[in-house]
């Protein structure tokens, strides 16, 4: 397993035991958004930008279309926390993170890292 997908598996263990904390059912991995939050960590890297519309204008819905996915729920991104238990804690603090980390709706998760220089780039994207 690459340092990437064992990155990314972490992530998804971590946020389940922040789930379960919660008295939340747990998220299972997918891979169509595991795809769509590699290619957005990706992009933020390549094009030098942080935020959830990116140059272009297209919002995550937009990009979810793109990619033929329905159902998106809602995105986290973050950039620099060097490890998954450092960025599952970041998003834990944050209080739109944090709902959307812990909301009862979504079932599915994909997680997505770029390391690199100006990084780490996290993005998770949520699904129903």
């Amino acid at each position: 397993m690459s340092a990437r997908a064992a990155a990314e598996a972490e992530v998804l263990k971590l946020v389940n035991d922040e789930r379960a904390k919660a008295g939340r059912g747990p998220l299972s991995a997918n891979s169509s958004l595991t795809k769509l939050a590699e290619a957005f960590s990706d992009d933020m890297a390549a094009r030098g930008f942080f935020g959830h519309t990116d140059p272009g204008g297209r919002s995550p819905w937009d990009r979810a279309a793109a990619a033929g996915i329905t159902g998106l729920g809602a995105e986290n991104i973050a950039r620099g926390p060097a490890d998954p238990k450092a960025v599952v804690k970041a998003w834990m603090a944050d209080p739109g993170n944090r709902a959307a980390l812990l909301n009862r709706d979504f079932k599915t998760l994909g997680v997505g890292v770029h390391y690199g220089p100006g990084g780490p780039w996290w993005t998770e994207e949520f699904g129903s």
